[in-house]
């Protein structure tokens, strides 16, 4: 059964969690939440650093998201591999292209999802902190 057929709200899902000791297992609902935490972190920080971008290279935005969300968590290789797939990052113009955005439409939806996404990750992060489970494993 799904989650979110069973369960009414994310306290309720990590004190399941905490309950049966399944808060670290991998595919528990708490470590996949951490999981999504991550990646809206990702997300937003990528977005933070393309509107401070002055260039056309989007290389050096998505490895500072990188390195202050994921690397603290991956092994060497990983690093590695992550380091290598940067040199295929495309410009900033052809990502805008992709998405049928200029520029400025651009900023201004992300500028909207970091405004909305910064509560929800204080929060999850809240969940995990006011239970004493960290949020760096």
């Amino acid at each position: 059964m799904e989650a979110s057929n069973s369960i009414a709200t994310l306290n309720d899902m990590i004190e399941l969690d905490i309950q049966h000791g399944r808060v670290r297992e991998l595919g528990s609902h708490t470590r996949n939440l951490l999981k999504v935490k991550r990646g809206l972190d990702v997300i937003k920080t990528l977005f933070e650093e393309i509107i401070k971008l002055e260039g056309n290279s989007l290389r050096n935005a998505a490895s500072v998201a990188y390195t202050k969300v994921f690397a603290l968590h991956h092994g060497q290789d990983i690093r590695k591999a992550v380091d290598a797939a940067m040199h295929a990052v495309p410009p900033k113009s052809q990502l805008f292209q992709l998405l049928n955005e200029d520029e400025d439409s651009a900023k201004v939806k992300m500028q909207r999802f970091i405004r909305a996404s910064g509560p929800v990750i204080e929060y999850i992060e809240e969940l995990f902190i006011s239970r004493q489970l960290g949020i760096d494993w």
